[in-house]
């Protein structure tokens, strides 16, 4: 039997039919089969062609990590429909989902230049390394207290314990918003994320717009608090470079900072559940893996690029153009697939094993581009000062139920990870 035969008998099996003659897969991304593990998936389609129309979603998606890596850079292609030549416009929304995009628009994620040079580089100015480096008292101290919480116990559920509360507490008092409100502020994010997740309901959506509305008031008024009376936090910061002139409206400010409470929380979050699931299956020796500040960073970067929080991340042409052998008219997106081009064999030698000793290569995990995470500094340290701790307090870590993953395909993360020692 020949090897295209092994590779159709194979993916005969996956939740996926592809049809190679016309590049065209069919994929439900709410199959638990898929997104429990998407990556056999990627893999089948990857045998048989680097770039597919996805039906489900309507667009081309490209696989492969050269492909995504100059999607990210490529001028041809934006965020903001708009921008495209020719007067290309948005689709219509629903009246019901404004006050969403009301906020959503205005996100430096969602802005091109020179919108976006402007809104970042007054963010960035607070997440610089140099900056982010002073927090690592603070998500040490974080780091031992929700420990403290449960070590007698001998058995936890990670994710709710320990790996959503460091991060959003440390994006939170970044802000200079007080970490009592974490409840109220994840509860917002999870319902707006919630806009972004494939066959989304009505349900879905009216969440979304009713949280977007909850977080604007809550942060404006918090805003008008830090008019009166300025702290050494970002909000403070954003106002004092609005009163300079910088150009940043005070829509733009409250966009900014839910922007920042949301991916500042939301990816850290399953990067550590991602990992720890990741170290504890390979079986590896956590002393070896956190034995100096090299091989503890070179762990982090390796359960970022095995398997990322992030998986989806798409762009518009900006004009008529072909891409990797695919044409594509002004206004069409383009889906980057950042799970499957973080284990391109062409990139990353055996790219489905866990190994923290492979060569370092850039990885898609934060994106790239004028687009790369600002918080990638914030996010790497969280975990190369969280995870170290957590093995060291709790020797004989395991995993004590099979973690599922949540059925949300965009932002790939564990519902829980029940674990013991």
């Amino acid at each position: 039997m020949s090897e295209r035969s092994d590779r159709k008998r194979e993916a005969s099996h996956l939740p996926v039919r592809i049809d190679a003659a016309t590049r065209r897969v069919s994929i439900d991304a709410k199959d638990p089969a898929f997104f429990q593990d998407p990556y056999p998936v990627f893999e089948a389609i990857r045998a048989e062609m680097p770039a597919f129309f996805w039906e489900e979603y309507g667009i081309w998606c490209f696989l492969d990590a050269d492909a995504v890596h100059a999607l990210f850079r490529d001028r041809r292609f934006g965020r903001e429909v708009r921008h495209a030549a020719g007067g290309v416009t948005a689709p219509a929304r629903p009246e019901h989902l404004r006050p969403f995009y009301a906020i959503d628009d205005l996100s430096m994620l969602e802005r091109e230049p020179p919108a976006h040079t402007r809104l970042r580089t007054l963010v960035n100015r607070a997440f610089v390394s140099r900056q982010i480096e002073r927090l690592r008292p603070r998500i040490e101290a974080l780091a031992h207290e929700r420990i403290d919480r449960f070590a007698n116990l001998g058995e936890t559920d990670l994710i709710e314990s320990f790996a959503t509360p460091i991060p959003v507490i440390v994006i939170a008092e970044l802000l200079g918003v007080p970490a009592e409100h974490a409840p109220e502020l994840l509860a917002w994010s999870h319902s707006m994320v919630g806009m972004y997740q494939f066959g989304r309901t009505r349900a879905d959506e009216d969440a979304a717009v009713a949280a977007a509305i909850a977080f604007s008031a809550f942060l404006r008024e918090h805003v008008e608090a830090r008019r009166k009376r300025a702290a050494d936090d970002l909000i403070s910061a954003l106002i004092a470079a609005e009163a300079a002139g910088d150009r940043l409206s005070e829509d733009e400010l409250i966009t900014s900072c839910i922007l920042l409470l949301n991916a500042g929380h939301e990816a850290t979050v399953h990067a550590i559940g991602n990992g720890v699931r990741a170290i504890l299956r390979a079986g590896l020796d956590p002393k070896a893996l956190f034995a100096s500040p090299a091989s503890t960073a070179a762990t982090a970067e390796e359960c970022l690029r095995f398997d990322p929080p992030l998986h989806f991340f798409a762009r518009y042409a900006l004009e008529d153009l072909e891409f990797g052998g695919v044409r594509l008219r002004r206004g069409e997106q383009a889906g980057l697939l950042i799970g499957a081009a973080n284990r391109d064999p062409a990139r990353f030698t055996a790219p489905h094993r866990f190994d923290t000793s492979r060569e370092a290569k850039p990885h898609f995990a934060f994106g790239g581009g004028i687009h790369f995470c600002v918080g990638a500094p914030l996010a790497r340290l969280e975990m190369q000062v969280a995870l170290p701790i957590l093995f060291e307090r709790l020797p004989g870590l395991r995993i004590a139920a099979e973690p599922r993953y949540r059925d949300n395909y965009h932002f790939h993360g564990l519902e829980a990870l029940a674990l013991a020692w």
